[in-house]
């Protein structure tokens, strides 16, 4: 329960990296409270000046937002992507194998190039 919960958190964090600046000021406030800080709901509420359940609202409602936010426009994962494949790339150049780096990066702009088209 404990790991879900780390999980979850890690998911909004990593989520309000690209999607924070299109939720309100207080969303941002709860959000950073309870994820960075691992402020409870109760803690979050006294220094928010409002109720549990404001708190539990407001967070309910950054979540589904910043999630549906990430299913229509997929910048997370596009970004992992990227992350993932340069990082495969760094490692073929070490180990010296130039052909294969070449192709994942080719891979790499196909991908940010239909991605784009998307846009």
């Amino acid at each position: 329960m404990a790991s879900e919960e780390i999980e979850k958190k890690v998911e909004l964090a990593w989520l309000t990296a690209f999607y924070g600046g299109m939720l309100t000021e207080k969303q941002r406030e709860v959000l950073m409270l309870h994820c960075e800080e691992d402020m409870s709901l109760g803690e979050i509420a006294r220094e928010a000046g409002i109720s549990r359940q404001g708190v539990h609202d407001l967070l309910t409602r950054a979540a589904r937002r910043m999630f549906e936010m990430e299913e229509k426009l997929g910048m997370a994962q596009r970004f992992r992507r990227m992350e993932d494949g340069l990082a495969r790339c760094r490692e073929e150049l070490r180990q010296k194998r130039y052909e294969d780096a070449e192709m994942t990066l080719d891979a790499l702009i196909r991908l940010d190039q239909e991605e784009s088209n998307g846009l």
